[in-house]
């Protein structure tokens, strides 16, 4: 007889991952109400599981509960996103610094066939994105793991990385922003590859405050625009 907690457990892990992904991508809108009758509906989700995963995406910090009002997917203003990438230029920083003295040459050469796996992933895009998949995928996941800090990495593929990963999908868009962005990945694995931690922690703050420079001047734009609609 299958085991009922377990098969609950695989039926929310999976209702996690895709909430998930309708939230880093848009699908669910930033301070839209979640319903778990409608979503139930919409993804094909039991309300238990769904219930469940939307307590876990609340410790990820994508879903906020609001008093008397339930839960709603989390929305970013425009101060508390220049406060999040201000921490995340620091962390992902240091763990650029870490990783240039920490990694194995091994982790390295890996580090860079993954980069050859982006660039071939922009040009199928015809540049028009540069959007990593999660994990093993990820550029940003790799330093983290490789600076051998436990306390970093739980911050920045734990607590933390879907949230950066949703900031990391909308400028990712940005089909300006796709071949520089893929440069500075290599520039960065380079000085690691070195083992230059100052040079590696300079060049990763560069990259996030260009991706911050980016984000706020979308802001901007859709300030602009939603002034001119009135």
């Amino acid at each position: 007889m299958p085991n009922s907690t377990a098969t609950e457990k695989t039926l929310s892990g999976k209702a996690s991952v895709r909430l998930t992904q309708a939230i880093i991508t848009g699908e669910l809108a930033q301070g839209q109400k979640l319903s778990e009758a409608d979503l139930a509906t919409r993804f094909g989700i039991s309300r238990g599981p769904l219930r469940e995963a939307i307590r876990e995406l609340e410790g990820l910090r994508l879903v906020k509960r609001i008093p008397h009002a339930g839960a709603r997917v989390v929305q970013l203003d425009k101060t508390s996103l220049a406060e999040l990438y201000r921490v995340r230029e620091a962390l992902e920083g240091l763990a650029c610094r870490m990783a240039a003295e920490q990694m194995s040459a091994a982790e390295v050469d890996t580090l860079f066939k993954l980069l050859d796996s982006h660039e071939q992933d922009i040009a199928a895009a015809d540049g028009a994105r540069y959007f990593q998949r999660e994990g093993d995928f990820d550029f940003h996941f790799h330093i983290a793991t490789g600076s051998g800090n436990q306390m970093l990495i739980d911050l920045l593929i734990g607590e933390l990385y879907q949230l950066l990963r949703m900031c990391r999908y909308q400028t990712s868009h940005v089909a300006r922003r796709t071949g520089p962005a893929l440069k500075q990945h290599r520039q960065i694995a380079e000085a690691i590859a070195e083992g230059d931690g100052d040079l590696a922690e300079l060049l990763m703050r560069r990259h996030i405050s260009g991706a911050w420079k980016s984000m706020s001047e979308m802001l901007d734009n859709k300030a602009r625009e939603g002034r001119n609609e009135q």
